[in-house]
C-alpha cells in the first residue's frame, strides 16, 4: 500500500522525488517475492531484493523463537547506503503505532511510540512513516480494491509474537471501549515529543540509535 501511494504521489509532488523498493529476503523456505517484483515493474519502480541467511541463523542455528529486527534493519540500512539512499519510508500504520505503545509499556516499562520522522545519526538515514494516520482496516479495504499483490509470510514466528498478543488484546479491549485506539493515539500525540507537535514547532529529531 505504501509503495502504491508513494509511486503515485511521486508523479505530481512539488519538487519531485524518486521511489525505489527494498525487501529484506530472510531466506525463508516458501517465500515468493515475484508478485512484488512484478508489481514494481508495472509501477516503473526499481525493485531491490536483499538476500540474507537470517532464517538459517535464527531458526536453525540459534533456534530463536522470534526474528531479530535489528538484523533486518542492519541489512536494509547497508543496502540503502550502498545505493546512496538516505531516506527510507517504512510501512507502519495507525494500528502498529498503538500496539507499539502498549508493547513498550508492558515489556519495557516506558512510554514510547513510533516517530513520524526519525533521523539516525549513526547511518545518516532519515526514517519516515507516511501511513501513521492510516488504519489497518483502511489498508485491508484498499488492497483488493486497488488489486495490490499480497505476499504470504511463511515465517514460523508469524502470528506467534508478543506483538500479535498485544494486537489481540487491543482488539478485545476495543469491543468494550470503542474509542480506545483513538484515545491512545491522542495520548501519543500529546507526549512531549517535538516531532508529534504542530508543524510550526517541528524540529527534526536526532537519534543516536534505532527504536
Amino acid at each position: 500500500m505504501l509503495l502504491a501511494a508513494l509511486a503515485r504521489l511521486a508523479q505530481f509532488y512539488p519538487g519531485g522525488f524518486s521511489v525505489e523498493a527494498f525487501t529484506v529476503d530472510m531466506g525463508t523456505p516458501g517465500m515468493d517475492l515475484s508478485p512484488l517484483a512484478d508489481y514494481c515493474r508495472e509501477l516503473g519502480v526499481p525493485f531491490h531484493r536483499i538476500p540474507t541467511q537470517m532464517y538459517h541463523v535464527i531458526f536453525e542455528t540459534r533456534r530463536e523463537k522470534n526474528p531479530c529486527a535489528k538484523m533486518r534493519r542492519g541489512s536494509l540500512h547497508t543496502a540503502l547506503l550502498e545505493a546512496g539512499i538516505h531516506k527510507v519510508a517504512l510501512g507502519h500504520h495507525y494500528d502498529d503505532a498503538v500496539e507499539t505503545f502498549f508493547l513498550s509499556l508492558f515489556y519495557e516499562s516506558r512510554l514510547s511510540c513510533f516517530h513520524p520522522v526519525t533521523y539516525l545519526d549513526r547511518t545518516d538515514i532519515t526514517q519516515i512513516r507516511p501511513l501513521l494516520y492510516v488504519s489497518e482496516a483502511m489498508i485491508r479495504e484498499a488492497v483488493p480494491r486497488l488489486q495490490l499483490p499480497v505476499v504470504h509470510n511463511p515465517c514460523p514466528a508469524d502470528k506467534n509474537t508478543k506483538r500479535q498478543e498485544v494486537k489481540d488484546l487491543v482488539y478485545e479491549l476495543s469491543s468494550r471501549y470503542p474509542d480506545l485506539k483513538e484515545r491512545v493515539f491522542g495520548a501519543m500525540q500529546r507526549l512531549p515529543l517535538p516531532e508529534w507537535g504542530p508543524k510550526g514547532r517541528y524540529k527534526r529529531p536526532r537519534d543516536t540509535g534505532e527504536r
